[in-house]
């Protein structure tokens, strides 16, 4: 009862801010501002709200709307607001930016990239999320070469540079674009054979389309450019467990766990290895290994519950499939770029 009766005081007190504060736009609107410096911004939009109603053309409203959705993450209304703001004063660089970045995070990229240009055109080497951002509306609506070029100044390349390419390529790879990245990877390759990484990422185009073999050799193309690249010996193990190479698949990981052994992924596709060599005391080992530096790690928890099931250890079995369910629902629902 005590929280109900404090949750209507709070309302009335809000209502009759607003209503005091309306008589007196400007007033209103510097309160509403106030509330934004304090990130207070549920309580600034009821304000806002109500100024926008009575004062349908007051000044600056709809920016300071647009920006306490925006902080909210309400994306969808902050871009209405903060469009009709840009549209009142296309010079206004902060609606630029955050109206380009609600669009994008609201799936309209094609509509982000002229704010997002505006405001890279002012800005050209400040806010670099927002620079990444707009590659990625490049990318999502084929521009490629205005995305390379967006990039390239990003990491400070050479937009026709071998370099240039490759990052453009794994800027897809993370997006899915596989033939054009892949496309991108070749053109790097072309211009710099022995560009570091390069055949790397056609191995990781590979393995997304099951061509383990061609794989295969990719990552062993690497590791003659890049004997030390730990995460190429891991994707080949990877590859050679697919294959059913066990043994080739144990030497490449364990030469990766020398070479870094902070990261969980080669102790999961040790333990996978291992598990199929029916060595199975090691290879719960190697996973349980996984688990301890990356408790987040979905395969490292999910390999560990097949590997209790096939032991006849129930109970642990079940534990670790319902945390590999409750890391995967989390990354579901993780924000996404």
């Amino acid at each position: 009862m005590r929280v109900e009766r404090s949750g209507w005081v709070f309302l009335c007190v809000l209502l009759w801010s607003v209503n005091t504060q309306a008589q007196n736009p400007e007033q209103g609107l510097a309160s509403a501002h106030s509330l934004l410096e304090q990130n207070k911004n549920a309580e600034a939009i009821v304000q806002l709200k109500g100024l926008a109603a009575r004062y349908p053309e007051l000044k600056g409203v709809s920016q300071a709307l647009g920006i306490a959705y925006y902080r909210e993450g309400e994306y969808l209304d902050a871009a209405k607001h903060l469009q009709d703001a840009w549209t009142k004063n296309p010079e206004d660089r902060d609606v630029a930016q955050l109206l380009g970045l609600s669009l994008y995070s609201v799936g309209k990229p094609a509509e982000a990239i002229p704010p997002l240009e505006k405001f890279h055109r002012w800005h050209p080497q400040e806010n670099m999320d927002a620079i990444y951002v707009l590659g990625l509306c490049y990318i999502l609506t084929k521009k490629y070469s205005e995305a390379r070029e967006t990039f390239a100044q990003l990491y400070g390349l050479e937009s026709g540079s071998a370099e240039a390419h490759l990052l453009l390529a794994r800027m897809m790879l993370r997006q899915g674009f596989d033939p054009i990245g892949e496309e991108e990877a070749r053109k790097a390759l072309a211009i710099s054979p022995k560009l570091p990484l390069a055949h790397f990422t056609l191995g990781e185009f590979d393995v997304y389309k099951g061509d383990y073999a061609i794989a295969a050799t990719e990552f062993q193309n690497e590791l003659a450019i890049n004997a030390g690249y730990a995460p190429a010996l891991t994707h080949l193990g990877d590859v050679y467990w697919h294959l059913g190479r066990t043994d080739d698949a144990e030497r490449v990981l364990r030469r990766s766990i020398w070479l870094d052994s902070t990261h969980s992924e080669p102790y999961v596709v040790l333990g996978k290895v291992l598990s199929k060599k029916r060595q199975l005391i090691l290879a719960e080992r190697a996973l349980q290994h996984a688990v301890s530096i990356d408790p987040g790690n979905y395969m490292a928890h999910y390999s560990l519950g097949q590997l209790y099931r096939e032991q006849g250890k129930i109970d642990a079995a079940q534990r670790e499939m319902k945390t590999a369910a409750r890391v995967q629902q989390q990354a579901a629902n993780a924000p996404r770029n």
